[in-house]
This record gives structure tokens, sequence and C-alpha cells, in this order.
């Protein structure tokens, strides 16, 4: 009996530099491990280098790999809110980073758990879990204080809703979608919160972890990390009675995201124009 059909997800801002031997990796891999029908869809999201451009000449040697190329920037959020817009095309839909973080033998090790719930996530903070190459002691320290923020507002439970490790069933994609809208790093939060609230199982395992070089969080950590605060607190508002009193300050909403250039949240309704392949 074959695997399930699996479509996986790669967000992709400006990684020209790094992505082609992450998608040949991953590529090679499912070829020759695994049974079932397989797609690699690389969602580019306002790219101004030549990501595409290697995408491409990756795609040549492997008629699985795609791309979705949205050439205004929407967030690594918004670029997987328009990618799981796919989950009708397989029986299971998860995503990594481009930045080869999580192997693909991580990443498959999800399929293997996937029978036991929803969706399945990987996570750097379980004691199984192996830390090739940590991340620095700073960036830790914020996660875990952004890990006690969402815990206090959500209570959901989960060791670790920001690794960029998650495989789930597309008929629970499929259900949750029209509610997910946030389009920056706190999307995660945004999507398990979805999960948890239609009553999906969600089952966290450890994982194989290496941080890598030159990681665009790091770079603007207090930016995003500003962002993503207000993203989070939003959300909890959505679900309070209180939401529409508020719609008042929607100006100030929309002045503090660009301020921290960071890409607001979509409508329940939007959606964004992309070139296929």
């Amino acid at each position: 009996m074959s695997d399930p059909s699996l479509l996986l997800l790669i967000p992709a801002y400006n990684e020209e530099t790094r992505i082609e031997p992450v998608l040949r990796e991953y590529a090679e891999f499912f070829q020759k491990k695994y049974s079932g029908p397989f797609q690699l869809v690389v969602v580019l999201n306002g790219c101004r280098d030549n990501t595409i451009g290697v995408v491409q000449r990756v795609a040549q040697d492997f008629s699985f790999v795609r791309w979705l190329d949205f050439p205004a920037p929407i967030g690594k959020g918004g670029a997987l809110i328009e990618g799981l817009k796919l989950a009708g095309h397989a029986d299971l839909i998860g995503y990594v980073d481009a930045d080869g973080a999580t192997g693909p033998v991580a990443f498959l090790e999800l399929a293997r758990h996937i029978g036991d719930a929803d969706c399945v996530i990987g996570s750097r903070w379980l004691p199984e879990s192996i830390l090739v190459q940590a991340q620095p002691k700073f960036r830790q320290f914020v996660s875990r204080c952004f890990h006690f923020i969402v815990e206090l507002l959500f209570w959901m439970h989960i060791k670790d809703t920001q690794c960029p490790c998650k495989l789930v069933r597309c008929s629970a994609v499929e259900k949750i979608h029209p509610t997910l809208c946030i389009a920056d790093l706190a999307f995660d939060v945004n999507f398990l919160v979805c999960l948890k609230r239609a009553g999906f199982k969600i089952k966290e395992v450890p994982i194989e972890w290496a941080d890598k070089v030159g990681s665009k969080v790091t770079a603007s950590l207090f930016r995003a990390s500003l962002a993503m605060f207000l993203s989070v607190v939003r959300l909890r508002l959505i679900y309070s009675p209180f939401y529409k009193l508020l719609a008042p300050l929607r100006p100030l909403e929309v002045w503090i995201y660009r301020k921290l250039r960071a890409p607001q949240p979509l409508s329940r309704s939007q959606s964004v124009k992309s070139k296929t392949a």
C-alpha cells in the first residue's frame, strides 16, 4: 500500500543563495524514499532577487517541483495562507523553511505520526529533540517570552508553536482556511489556534534541527517580535465579544504594522493574485 499523497510548501523571500541545495535535497529524498504522490511547491513572497530562476532550474530536473510567485510582498504567513489553498490537491500538506533548518528525514518523520493526530508539528523544546546548532541565546530568550505570552492568551499547551515544520490533513486545512488571517511570523499561532478551536488533534514530536546562519528573523528580531506580539493580541481579540467595538482603532493598527514594516493581517475574504507553474 502506497503512502498518502503529500504536498510540501516552502515559503521563500530572497532565497537565491541558499534554496537550491534545500530543494534538491528534499526532491531527491522524497523521490527515492516516499512511495506516494509527492509535490513540492515554493511560494515566492515578493522576491527581489533571482529566487524564481533557481526554483525553475530545479524544476527542470524534478517535474513535481512547482512554484507560486507573488510579486508584491505578502509576508511568510501570507505566503502560507495562499499555499494552503492547494490543500485539495493532496491528502496531507505541510511546510518547512527555505533555509534547510529541518531536513527531509525529520519532515518525513511527521508523516509517520499522522495516524495519531490531524496535525503533527516538530518541537525543538521536547527533551528528545536534537539541536545540531541551537539558536543564539538571546533569540532563545525572546522565543520563550513569546511562548509565555501565547500560552497566557490561548492555553494550547504546545511547547513550540513557531517551529516551521508542520504537517496536517488536507481535510482539516480546508475547514479552517477561511479563518486564517495573520500574514507575519505569528501565522503559526493563528494556524494552531484555528485547528484547536475546530476540534482537531495536534501532536508534538521531537525533531532534529540546525539553526542556520543568515536568518532574516535574527537580523530584525526586535521589529519582528513586536509585530508578532501585536498579531497574537489581535488574534485573541478576534475571539472576544469586544472585537467589533474596536473597529475605530483599525487605522491605528494599520499605521503600527506599516511602521514595523510587517505584513498586515488579511481579511477573511482577501485573496492575492499569483503567477503559477
